[in-house]
């Protein structure tokens, strides 16, 4: 013989479940509102999207474009990361010709290969970037070089799995065809963070460096990182700001409290202002959910 069993919901029992839902309801941080037109934000250690805005609309990414400039570099196969370049005048010529952001370096000096990463991602050198890739394009002349350095940009794009990103420069002054997205950028800053000298270059507020002269001799460059928030928001390790008068202001961003790291970008954000504050915005958000 069954018995039948009878089972009592209280009125306490349903209100007290009602008020663990409002709980959890309330514990979740309203999406957060930014002036820039597109944004992105992801869990880095999880993959999983906090946030997006126009996250797959194609924009001018400025000096962001050197990120992947930087990735080309770093995989290269057999990298030695103290070898010596010479400055060319054609990369100070370019700077003067392009008004270029520039890492101020001397024609005859010997940089080598890190001191020229850290000459790009700092102040954004974009006489720097010149010098890598003439050094690691493949061709018999200078433009053949850097062409050969662009195209390898853009497969490493297309086996990334970028469909929305192409280059067609080593540092983000676009000839027209120079474009990104924020869902891309942040995937491509996820993935060059993995790499340990990136990490240390990127996180760096300031630096000074020794390089041979001309003569033999050495001088000190200094260089200051263009990336504020590293001295602005706590966590903060990069990585890259970008603007220009078609990009706007940009920022790829990532910080990283409790274990927690948020990677994200900014794409042409209306002022320096507005991006520094979207890009918080996005932290905290990312960081409450």
């Amino acid at each position: 013989m069954r018995r039948a069993v009878t089972i009592v919901v209280t009125t306490s029992a349903v209100l007290a479940g009602g008020s663990l839902a409002s709980q959890a309801q309330a514990a979740t941080p309203p999406t957060p509102s930014i002036t820039a037109p597109g944004g992105f934000v992801m869990n880095n250690g999880t993959g999983a999207v906090l946030f997006g805005k126009a996250a797959d609309t194609r924009r001018p990414t400025g000096s962001t474009t050197k990120i992947m400039t930087a990735k080309v570099v770093l995989a290269q196969r057999g990298l030695n990361l103290d070898a010596k370049v010479t400055i060319d005048k054609a990369y100070s010529d370019y700077i003067v010709a392009k008004n270029a952001s520039s890492a101020r370096l001397i024609v005859g000096d010997k940089v080598t290969v890190r001191q020229l990463l850290y000459g790009l991602m700092l102040p954004s050198g974009c006489d720097a970037a010149y010098a890598l890739a003439d050094k690691f394009g493949t061709g018999t002349t200078r433009a053949a070089r850097v062409k050969s350095f662009i195209g390898k940009m853009n497969d490493e794009a297309r086996r990334m799995g970028l469909r929305n990103t192409h280059f067609d420069s080593f540092d983000g002054i676009s000839n027209g065809a120079n474009y990104s997205t924020p869902r891309d950028l942040t995937k491509l800053a996820s993935s060059v963070m993995q790499n340990s000298t990136f990490r240390t270059i990127v996180k760096t507020k300031s630096t000074t460096q020794k390089v041979t002269t001309r003569t033999g001799g050495y001088r000190n460059m200094a260089w200051t990182n263009t990336n504020k928030l590293l001295s602005t928001y706590s966590g903060a390790i990069g990585v890259k700001t970008g603007s220009g008068q078609q990009a706007k202001y940009c920022l790829v961003f990532a910080a990283t409290r409790n274990n927690k790291t948020v990677i994200g970008t900014v794409l042409a954000a209306p002022s320096e202002t507005n991006r520094a504050a979207d890009v918080k915005k996005l932290l905290d958000y990312g960081f409450a959910r």
